[in-house]
């Protein structure tokens, strides 16, 4: 098979056709390139651990996080670094390589940076990448995470362009491109991807891939999530979206982002293991796992593990890894171990 290339010019057209393939050779198509690009048998494993959870003034309809909604989920605090690094080394002893750390806020204010940046340093010094999700970053806050050692970070565009609308209204999708233009400027890695099942049509699950192919680098990182309906959400009794067609996006991504890891992230719970093992055929071959993703439910990780052996599949091993920027971080790490404050009260 002719080797995929990295194409940033996806029209319409083009990805409605590849839909509209019979689910077969839909399938074997997305095998196909996925083996061009990286070990059939290998799947990168992610922990995500919120650091600050609830009272988010953003009103995307899906999240219990926002402050918008009355939902069960507690407020809580920003956590203590200390307390970060712990699940972080938990997360490390049961396979994970990569540690992701989200904070329900619109944006990162200067004075959440110390501790950001502690967080990022002493999580790193385990030996795992990093990444974070903290919502809209500028160009010095960009940088100032790069500076700590920052490897990735999440920025989801959550649907199409079309559809956004419907779905948040107190950031603009621009908002979104921009952060992902910080990141890339600040010299991070890029991790978004989006929602499906959100009470869209099949043409918004075409544009949310068609945003995310024809960025001018295409992320390193996709997370494909299937919504998590939560009570008190205004989603919370939207229709469920049709199995196959979450395979064939998950397929779609593949071939359409060759070299991208595609991962399953929210709403494996509601996946059995046969559907979870199509998708891994289909390309998908990335996961979080542990037993929360930020705030939903998520299957356990010996589970997980369980359906990893069970295929012959297994983790992808930590790769060695240093750059200068993080060693120029370590130089200040020695200061920061002399801070008391471990957490303050998040607004």
């Amino acid at each position: 098979m002719e080797q995929a290339e990295i194409r940033h010019n996806w029209t319409h057209e083009q990805v409605k056709a590849l839909f509209d393939m019979p689910f077969n050779d839909l399938l074997f198509k997305a095998a196909s390139i996925h083996r061009q690009h990286f070990n059939p048998n290998e799947v990168q494993i992610s922990t995500l651990l919120s650091i600050k959870t609830g009272a988010c003034p953003e009103d995307c309809k899906y999240c219990p996080q926002s402050g918008h909604y009355k939902t069960d989920l507690e407020r809580e605090r920003l956590m203590e670094v200390e307390k970060v690094v712990e699940q972080a080394r938990a997360a490390k002893s049961k396979g994970a390589t990569r540690f992701c750390m989200g904070a329900a806020w619109s944006d990162p204010k200067d004075r959440d940076m110390p501790y950001i940046e502690r967080m990022v340093r002493e999580v790193k010094e385990l030996g795992l990448e990093t990444c974070m999700t903290l919502g809209k970053l500028d160009n010095d806050k960009a940088k100032q995470l790069r500076g700590a050692g920052l490897d990735y970070y999440n920025h989801n565009l959550d649907t199409s362009p079309e559809y956004y609308e419907q779905i948040i209204t107190t950031r603009t999708y621009q908002d979104r491109l921009d952060t992902l233009d910080h990141v890339r400027d600040a010299g991070m890695k890029v991790c978004s991807g989006g929602i499906i099942g959100m009470g869209e049509q099949a043409s918004d699950r075409y544009g949310l891939l068609i945003q995310l192919a024809n960025l001018p680098m295409q992320p390193e990182s996709v997370p494909i999530n299937m919504l998590v309906k939560v009570k008190g959400t205004p989603l919370e009794n939207v229709d469920d979206l049709d199995q196959f067609e979450f395979i064939r996006t998950i397929a779609v991504a593949r071939i359409m982002m060759p070299k991208s890891y595609v991962r399953l992230s929210a709403g494996r719970t509601a996946m059995n293991e046969q559907m979870q093992s199509m998708c891994f055929f289909a390309g998908a071959n990335s996961i979080f796992y542990g037993d929360k993703l930020l705030t939903t439910d998520n299957p356990e990780a010996d589970a997980d593990m369980n359906l990893i052996r069970k295929l012959g599949m297994r983790p992808e091993q930590a790769q060695d890894y240093s750059d200068e920027a993080y060693e120029a971080s370590l130089s200040s790490a020695i200061a920061d171990k002399k801070t008391s404050e471990l957490f303050y009260e998040a607004p």
